[in-house]
């Protein structure tokens, strides 16, 4: 279980982080002073420290260059108000993982927490100590970022149950869902992943060169084969063969296919040698083979070699919880590759990549921050940048509800004075606050009987 601290002088706050933080299975601790968690850090090692900037006797930033000295693995995010996102963005340059500004919804600190967690997905790009030669299968790793809505978690769970094994597997999904990166997670999580992961656009062939481009070929069995060629099945020999949208397949290259994954051999054309087969293959589609089936279209005996294990990649919008993360993700990426230094979402632009339907998936949002992050000036994305008619859609959803630090003290009150049979110096004792305190407090929520 990931262990995150609070730093916040705010009690009430920061009990209703906590108390929000727990519920999604984090261990979480608390302190209300610098002092008071230095003296936790010095008991516990923390994946994560959540640290607001202005503190009692101090501040975050302090604290952060002596965290990132003795803890260099432990992520630290810095909660601030609009006045300190200067010193936010300064205290990043100085090794903060991240920052959000107050108020911020439950689903965007879930994310910038689930971006730190996942910092073996994003540190290659933040991080210019790791190597850039690193091998490819430990890179692939990293570009697989685990969710935290409940569909990322399920997909993930699938995931690691077939991955080990040599079953076929169908992936289904919208267009633009990431199913080729699914694909190269399960290689690279399974027992192939030092062998070749070979990619094929089944919809991209030429239905003329399908065979050769399948099967390989030998110098001079057709006219334009100058040379011996090496096909994908070959190529990918001892490894994965990914075929996407596999249902493009013409009826006559199905039958060759499902040859192939019977006798587990195949001949290049114009060649009688005989190639042995030892590979896994994962297929992708976006279409309905089930009907294609039905329909005549394309053939069962295939369709259930291909669907020994069928796993859907779920839309973006059936996973929402993970679309900051996501967001993330490529704006990081989209710096990298446009020299840029686009560092932060504003609250609103973050509202718009929230509220977004997506119809696109995760492709859409890639070429949407991309083009926002060109037409950032600024370290921080606001909406001026962002796609028309993504600002515009008529399809957004509702506004993420806020945290309401009034409605969690209410709560906290109530309940306080339920636990003390409605005794206010006993609940005053449990809030930790003082008897006026409770008083006021009662009188401003009107909580009196």
């Amino acid at each position: 279980m990931p262990k995150i601290l609070i730093i916040e002088d705010d009690t009430s706050f920061c009990q209703m982080l906590q108390k929000f933080l727990t519920r999604h299975r984090f261990d979480v601790s608390i302190s209300y002073s610098l002092k008071e968690a230095q003296g936790k850090l010095r008991e516990s090692i923390f994946d994560v420290i959540l640290s607001d900037v202005r503190l009692p006797k101090g501040d975050g930033v302090v604290l952060l260059s002596k965290i990132k000295e003795e803890y260099p693995q432990t992520q630290v995010i810095l909660m601030t108000g609009y006045a300190d996102v200067k010193t936010a963005v300064n205290a990043m340059k100085k090794g903060a993982f991240d920052y959000v500004t107050k108020p911020f919804t439950p689903d965007e600190i879930l994310s910038v927490i689930t971006n730190a967690l996942n910092i073996v997905s994003l540190k290659e790009y933040r991080n210019p100590a790791i190597k850039k030669d690193a091998p490819r299968e430990e890179t692939s790793k990293r570009y697989f970022l685990v969710g935290e809505s409940e569909s990322s978690k399920k997909l993930q769970q699938y995931m690691n149950l077939v991955a080990p094994t040599n079953m076929s597997v169908l992936l289904t999904g919208e267009s633009g869902t990431g199913k080729e990166v699914t694909a190269k997670a399960i290689h690279q999580a399974s027992n192939r992943k030092n062998q070749s992961f070979m990619a094929v656009d089944c919809g991209a062939i030429p239905k003329e060169i399908a065979t050769s481009e399948f099967f390989g070929h030998v110098k001079g069995s057709f006219t334009g084969a100058m040379e011996d060629k090496i096909g994908h099945f070959e190529a990918a020999n001892g490894g994965t063969l990914f075929l996407d949208e596999v249902g493009n397949l013409s009826y006559e290259h199905q039958i060759q296919l499902l040859r192939a994954l019977q006798e587990r051999k195949i001949k290049r054309v114009g060649s009688t040698k005989e190639i042995y087969l030892d590979l896994r293959i994962i297929a992708a589609t976006n279409d309905n083979l089930m009907e294609a089936v039905e329909k005549g279209n394309f053939r069962e005996d295939l369709y259930h070699r291909l669907n020994e294990f069928s796993l859907e990649v779920p839309s973006l919008r059936d996973r929402r919880e993970d679309i900051l993360l996501f967001a993330n993700y490529f704006l990081d990426k989209a710096n990298k590759e446009l020299n840029k230094e686009v560092i932060e979402f504003s609250v609103e632009t973050k509202q718009i990549l929230h509220n977004y339907p997506w119809p696109g998936n995760l492709r859409e949002m890639k070429n949407v921050i991309k083009r926002a992050v060109l037409f950032t000036e600024g370290s921080i994305m606001y909406p001026d940048s962002i796609a028309e008619e993504v600002v515009q859609s008529p399809n957004r959803t509702v506004q993420p509800k806020m945290f309401s630090k009034s409605e969690f003290e209410k709560e906290s009150i109530l309940n306080a004075l339920k636990q003390a049979n409605f005794n206010k110096s006993k609940a005053a004792k449990i809030l930790q606050i003082t008897r006026k305190t409770l008083y006021n407090k009662i009188k401003q929520y009107h909580l009196e009987a």
